[in-house]
């Protein structure tokens, strides 16, 4: 199944240094771990944003639900999701 998500981050500008560096470190490892798997196959920065397009190839909406609540940055996030299907004039 795929799915557009949309990733808007907001790191609280007074985060103890360390922990935003350590948070940023952890979620940069997670997320490079889900594309080498394959379930992470686009991620796409949006210009003048901390924020993301990416696309997820998971088995089910519980999977996609149990990796955006695993992201690190997840409590600094407003996430939007949209289920994908085939376009009828793809020609794929």
């Amino acid at each position: 199944m795929l799915f557009h998500v949309t990733m808007d981050v907001d790191i609280p500008r007074d985060l103890d240094p360390d922990v935003r560096a350590d948070t940023i470190a952890r979620e940069k490892a997670y997320s490079q771990d889900l594309q080498r798997q394959g379930k992470w196959p686009h991620i796409w920065r949006v210009v003048g944003k901390y924020s993301n397009v990416s696309v997820f190839d998971v088995e089910s909406t519980d999977e996609l639900h149990e990796i955006l609540w695993n992201l690190p940055l997840f409590p600094y996030m407003t996430v939007q999701v949209t289920p994908l299907c085939p376009h009828p004039s793809s020609i794929r």
